[in-house]
């Protein structure tokens, strides 16, 4: 009996890989459901990113179908669309300048998805074509608009679009590079996907010529961005010379389309598809997921502070209403401080974030201990002005009202301090629970003072008599 030490290894090693390959995809699968699952999106910060939302569950499913995703980028005139028909071994893709083109015939196996890109511009699509593969596998090849169609800030935004989706990147070109060429391979080989360099007609090029031309792509164009083995040579549609007869009998010469000569190119795409396969799709799947959630959560950051802003300002109009009417002094005390949690309470609920009265009392300790300067002002402002304020109002049936005159003077005072104070309470509320209730590495006191250093107090002093004036139906106060 013979025992196959090398065999047994190599089917020892590839059986590893395959498992570790089903462990990274099944985990992508994972992670991505439940990226998709806990989104805790309000029905107002849904509005504006359905198409973002629709990218999540779009790879989703790309990942549920093993879908490979190959795209192929060039400028007009270099057999993009004739590569991948001879990839495909049908004219699926029309050759010649996409938008215009009728796809309404098309082959029961295919399925055929024109789709924008840039709502901006959506003169510019991208055609996507899905193979049937084993089982749920799917290949899609995409072809996209000539790069020398489209200007060179809509072609930026385009060629990254889909290049950030797709797992293989061909990029076309059918002679020496042109420097338009060169900064979208530059630019596309930035996004960190496997690409190849196919040099495509080459059968219009004597075998000299083409092969000087090969080397001068691989040894000068090319060497920083790209490796000899990742360039590969193709004629995608032939012209081949034929004999042909003419009716008078003389023989003469008869150009056609011949055999599409793709096979090495087909061989590198299955090497990477073999060598990367299921791998190469969960970590593309899972870099454009991340980049994705990215944007809905500065978004939905966005959406929720400015939704803070207006309930934290809502807060401190009321705060001051309820200070400059009321005469008590321990019912100002009180007061503030119920407004003050109730702000608390009311943005933890904005932030997806639980936090009960108590929790919500104890934060309040924690920033006016941080913010003693303010809070000692509060503190003075409710026990002086208030004491000032209650004389001031008890006078007033014996000096014929003169004296609401300075109450409202005290009033507004008083207001605007509470105000002040609770603005930065809000603000620093905000700036934790959108941190994930989380002081960060600096701490309380840190983020406190870093936020009370940017208040301007008397913009916010200003404001809060404005609209003290027009809740109280009164002048400006002076």
């Amino acid at each position: 009996m013979s025992i196959n030490l090398e065999g047994d290894l190599d089917q020892a090693i590839w059986s590893f890989e395959e498992i570790q390959a089903e462990l990274n995809y099944k985990q992508a699968q994972d992670s991505l459901r439940g990226l998709v699952t806990n989104l805790d999106l309000t029905p107002q910060e849904q509005t504006g990113l359905e198409s973002e939302i629709t990218s999540l569950i779009d790879l989703m499913d790309k990942l549920e179908n093993s879908c490979v995703q190959i795209a192929a980028f060039g400028m007009v005139g270099r057999g993009k669309s004739s590569i991948l028909n001879a990839l495909l071994g049908q004219n699926v893709f029309e050759t010649g300048p996409l938008h215009g083109v009728t796809r309404t015939n098309q082959q029961a196996n295919w399925l055929l998805n024109p789709e924008v890109v840039d709502i901006a511009h959506p003169e510019y699509e991208v055609l996507r074509v899905a193979l049937p593969g084993m089982g749920k596998s799917q290949i899609q090849l995409i072809d996209t608009p000539g790069i020398d169609e489209v200007d060179g800030e809509t072609r930026e935004a385009l060629a990254l679009q889909v290049a950030r989706q797709v797992d293989l990147i061909l990029f076309v070109i059918s002679g020496d590079i042109t420097k338009v060429e060169y900064a979208a391979l530059s630019q596309l080989r930035e996004a960190g996907k496997p690409m190849l360099l196919v040099f495509n007609k080459i059968d219009q090029y004597p075998e000299a010529d083409r092969m000087t031309i090969y080397r001068k792509i691989r040894d000068e164009r090319v060497r920083q961005l790209l490796s000899p083995q990742e360039i590969v040579m193709v004629a995608a549609s032939p012209l081949v010379a034929e004999a042909v007869r003419r009716p008078d009998g003389s023989r003469a010469v008869q150009r056609k389309v011949g055999k599409p000569q793709v096979q090495d190119l087909k061989l590198k795409i299955l090497e990477i598809l073999h060598q990367e396969g299921k791998s190469l799709v969960a970590l593309n799947t899972m870099l454009y997921a991340d980049d994705v959630n990215e944007q809905l959560v500065q978004r939905k950051m966005a959406i929720r502070e400015e939704s803070a802003n207006q309930l934290i300002w809502k807060a401190v109009i009321a705060k001051s209403i309820a200070i400059a009417l009321n005469p008590v002094t321990a019912i100002d005390i009180i007061s503030g401080a119920a407004i003050d949690v109730a702000t608390i309470i009311a943005l933890s609920k904005l932030y997806g974030i639980s936090m009960t009265q108590t929790g919500a009392l104890s934060l309040l300790q924690k920033i006016a201990i941080s913010m003693s300067s303010i809070s000692a002002s509060e503190l003075v402002a409710s026990l002086g002005l208030s004491s000032l304020k209650g004389i001031l109002g008890l006078s007033a049936p014996f000096t014929g009202g003169a004296s609401l005159v300075p109450y409202l003077s005290v009033a507004v005072a008083q207001a605007g301090v509470a105000g002040v104070s609770c603005y930065a309470i809000g603000q620093v509320t905000k700036t934790y629970l959108a941190s994930g209730a989380s002081w960060g590495a600096d701490g309380p006191k840190a983020v406190v003072s870093r936020i009370l250093e940017s208040l301007d107090e008397a913009s916010i002093l200003n404001r809060i008599k404005q609209e003290l004036s027009a809740k109280l139906n009164r002048p400006n106060f002076q």
